[in-house]
Order: C-alpha cells, then structure tokens, then sequence
C-alpha cells in the first residue's frame, strides 16, 4: 500500500474566539502564501458555487461545468481566505481513547445493511414496521417488529404512504363473557383492524412544514458558511466556517429546547481558523479532522471534550492523509473513515481510516485498497452511515456537479453505483437520515442554489416527493443540518452573495409521516 503525503511548516495566529497563542507544527500545511479572498457575487455558474472561477460564464454555469482547463484548486472548490490561519500547538500523549462509543450521530444504530453477490438487477431491501414513530439521531435502537417484509427495488415505496389504521383495542377479561349456560352462546371480542368507513380513501402524504426559529441568548457575532454542526444531547456545537471577513475557530452552541444561543469558551490546544472541515461525535468528544483557510488546507485531528471544554491535539505519525477539505466522514466499529475532498491541487477519491480503539499516542491512519469502481474524485459531497454501507451522493470536481449516488460496503470495501432513475445535481447540500430515507436540502445544482428538499428512500433507492408549507427556505449551500425531535434544524449557508445566520425548522410531523420502515436491510449486489 502506498501512502501519500504533505508536508510544510508555518507559523499564524489565531482569533481572540479561538483562544490559542500563535504556535507551529508539522505536516498542517500545504499551499504557499495567501492572497485576499473576494466572494462572488455571481450564482449563475458552477465555479462561484463550488468556490471555483469567479469569471466563468453564465453559459457554463448552466450547464454545471466550469472550463475543462480549472483544477481543484483556489480556482476550483475554494476562495482564497484574507485572515490569518490559525498556528498549529504540538501535544504530549494523552489518555486513551479505547472507550469510544460506536454509534455514529448521522446514523440509528439499529439499522442494519446488508451486501450480496451477484447481478445488480437482483437488488432487494427487507423491511419492517416499527412499534413507535418519534424519531431522533439518539434513538437507539430503533424498535424492530415481528413483521418482516421484503421490497422489490424495481418499485417504488410506499413506506411513507398511509397504511390501514390497526385497533388499539385490547382482548382481556373486560371484553370477554365467562361461559355460563344462562347466557347462551359464548361471546369473543376479536382484535380485528377497523375503519369507521370501509370506502375511505387513504390519507395523502403528510405534509413538512418549514420556520425560522425565534432565537435568543448570546447570538452569534459572525455569520456561517462551510461550518459544522453537531448533535450532542440537546445542544448542537457549531464550529469553524467563515464568513465575509475570513475564517473562524470559535465554538458557538445552540440549545434546541431552548432556543437559545452561547459562547462557551474552550481550553486547551485550539485548531486553525477552518472551513470545510468534519466534525464527527465519539462518545461526547467532537473528532475535528482536515479544513482550510484560503490556499492552505489541513490534514490534522483535534478533539473537542463537550463535558470539560477541552481540546487536545493527538500527534500522530506517518502516513498521513494528504491534506484536504470538503471531505467526508462517517464513524463505523470504533473507526473513523473519511473520503474525498480536495488538496488544493486536485480533486480527492481516496479513502483512509482511523482506528480510535487504541490509546492516543497509537493512533494510525491507513490508506484503504478498496474494490471495484470507485467514484470520481470529489468534494462538497454528502456521506451517511446506513448500517456498515457508507452512502455517497453529488459533489464536483471543480469542474462538475456530481448527480451520482455510490454505496462502500465497509466490511467488504466494494464500491457499488445506485441507479435510481430520476436524478438531481448537487453540491454544498446536506444530508440528513430519517428513519429510511435522507432528507438532501438545498445546495447547488451546477446552475443555481437550491431551497429544495429531495428524499432519497433507502428501501426503493428512488427520490419522491413532499409537500412542504410554511415559509420558504431562502436558497443556499454549504449550511448545515441536524435531526432532532422529529424536526430538522438548519443552520447558515451561502446562496452566492450573502453568508447567513439563521436557524430555520423542518417540522416532520412524526406522528403522521415519519417513515413506517425504521429497521431495513440495504442491499446493492
């Protein structure tokens, strides 16, 4: 296995936010010196969108591609940055990591993926009914009932759909007479399903319902793009992103019971000034991997202690991941995955893995040889864990927007390609997994942004449609998105001119539309 790697040293300082002396370190760099950064104005093509050629043409952007001669680079998926980044502080060993929990917050850890040989035309998903509808990214595990039913992918769902209402009465003592021959025959009260009228029709899809959340507290003094958001109990931790100005390496937090916002200011060995990075739950600690300010891109791993506010700076060895952003990750079995992005030079398409069982001073990346086709390179794409399958979807090379949908069996390491009929260009979206389905909002299509929702149902492998009310979600990328209670919670975004930082609400009405099929297999062969 050859690994590739990065390496360059310098020196900046950080943000009063981030609350870290100016340091140095190896291997955190690549890219030379800076240039100011100049935000677009323009939505009408790919390469303002996907942070590429601000002078690309109307024409071009149209049709999703930038000119065939761009890279991925500052004139590809990024814009160059005017702050300075952030140093990077060294770290002595710290205590071990082994206790990792292994549920992934983007996940419900009951669902379960299988993977078979064979034809693709032979794909099938088994499925169940669950006994309760509530869903949240905690729910664990996701209820299974007795009742299996196998779904052929060559139709569409109906998971979503209204199914015959079942009786809530109960057989017991109550609804039964004792025999006794005075009174004749015996009697039974059968549990038997029941409609008030036999010819009614069934109820249609139920409806989402979008609004912007009435906020309060400390709220935030810069706006949001290209950050990350976190679910940890009731409290989302936003970290990095930028905005007009440049980069940040604050932490903000919202409660979503509350509404309301604070600044929580954290210890320890701060990371860079970033955007485009990942930040992936572990047991309470946020993993903050890879970003990049302006020309310089990171390929670093810091860990955020959401009990005591610290965070730590793990040294680890060669090899290392090139450095990178607008990658992905996705935490199966005690590992951390991450795939794609971008080094400035070129797209990515390589996968690389973290083994957080081990002690701090043993952590290890390994480049993974996987098998098969694989994706093109890209960033700006979305990853979901779907039992051990990590389901990839859109993304660009700078060049393109991606419409494609892949699936990495991780315990096999076999790429395979869905093809699920009708399909939609995107990049700078989010994806948010709801029982069955991933809730894709907003984003780029290789022409505009997008205030869209698309569900991509797990089960059929086929995009349907919602009606959505309420107020209408201003177009954007580049945001990002939690579940939580039944709702989807929205946080910033990018629509071409404007960085914003609102927080806006999807109400999925749980009790009438949440996904019947909760616990399914998925199978790509």
């Amino acid at each position: 296995m050859s690994s590739r790697r990065t390496s360059a040293a310098s020196t900046s300082s950080h943000r009063s936010h981030s609350g870290g002396a100016p340091t140095s370190s190896p291997h955190q760099r690549v890219g030379s010196g800076r240039r100011p950064e100049k935000f677009a104005s323009s939505t009408s093509n790919l390469g303002d969108l996907a942070e590429s050629i601000p002078d690309e043409s109307e024409e071009d952007g149209a049709k999703g591609r930038a000119s065939p001669a761009n890279t991925f680079d500052e004139t590809s998926l990024a814009y160059a940055q005017s702050s300075p980044s952030g140093g990077t502080p060294t770290l002595t060993a710290q205590p071990s990591f082994a206790s990792l929990a292994s549920q992934s917050t983007s996940t419900l850890s009951a669902v379960t993926s299988t993977r078979r040989q064979g034809p693709r035309s032979s794909s099938r998903s088994s499925a169940s009914t669950p006994s309760i509808r509530t869903l949240t990214n905690s729910t664990t595990p996701v209820p299974v009932s007795r009742n299996q039913t196998t779904l052929d992918l060559s139709r569409p769902s109906s998971s979503a759909g209204a199914h015959p209402l079942k009786s809530t009465h109960q057989n017991n003592g109550h609804h039964q007479l004792q025999h006794q021959p005075s009174l004749g025959p015996r009697i039974r009260i059968r549990n038997t399903p029941h409609l008030p009228n036999q010819n009614a029709s069934r109820a249609s899809a139920a409806i989402m319902h979008w609004s912007r959340a009435p906020v309060h507290g400390t709220l935030p003094t810069r706006n949001m793009r290209a950050h990350s958001a976190t679910l940890v109990d009731h409290t989302v931790w936003i970290f990095g992103g930028c905005d007009d100005a440049g980069c940040w390496g604050d932490v903000w937090c919202f409660d979503i019971e509350t509404f309301q916002w604070s600044h929580p200011q954290m210890v320890g060995e701060n990371p860079p000034h970033c955007r485009a990075h990942t930040a992936t739950l572990v047991d309470r600690k946020l993993i903050v991997f890879g970003g990049g300010e302006g020309s310089v891109y990171y390929n670093q791993l810091y860990i955020l202690d959401t009990i005591t506010y610290r965070w730590t700076h793990p040294v680890i060895g060669e090899p290392l991941p090139p450095p990178r952003r607008a990658h992905t990750t996705v935490f199966w079995q005690n590992r951390l995955y991450i795939f794609g992005g971008g080094n400035g030079q070129r797209a990515l398409n390589d996968v690389w893995v973290l083994d957080l069982s081990v002690p701090l001073d043993q952590l290890q990346w390994t480049e993974l040889e996987t098998v098969g086709n694989r994706p093109g390179a890209r960033g700006y794409h979305t990853a979901n864990l779907v039992g051990e399958m990590m389901v990839v979807i859109g993304g660009s090379d700078g060049k393109e927007c991606f419409s494609d949908v892949w699936v990495l069996n991780l315990e096999t390491l076999v790429w395979r390609e869905v093809h699920t009929g009708k399909q939609f260009r995107r990049l700078s979206h989010s994806s948010t997994q709801v029982g069955s389905y991933l809730f894709l909002i907003g984003g780029h299509d290789g022409g505009k942004y997008s205030h869209e929702i698309l569900m991509f149902n797990l089960v059929s492998l086929t995009y349907e449609d919602r009606q959505v009310t309420g107020r209408t979600l201003p177009s954007r990328g580049y945001h990002a998105a939690i579940l939580a209670d039944s709702r989807i919670f929205l946080f910033g975004g990018f629509d071409g001119h404007s960085v914003f930082d609102d927080v806006w609400i999807l109400d999925l009405a749980a009790a009438a539309y949440l996904p019947q099929v909760t616990s399914f297999s998925l199978m790509i062969d």
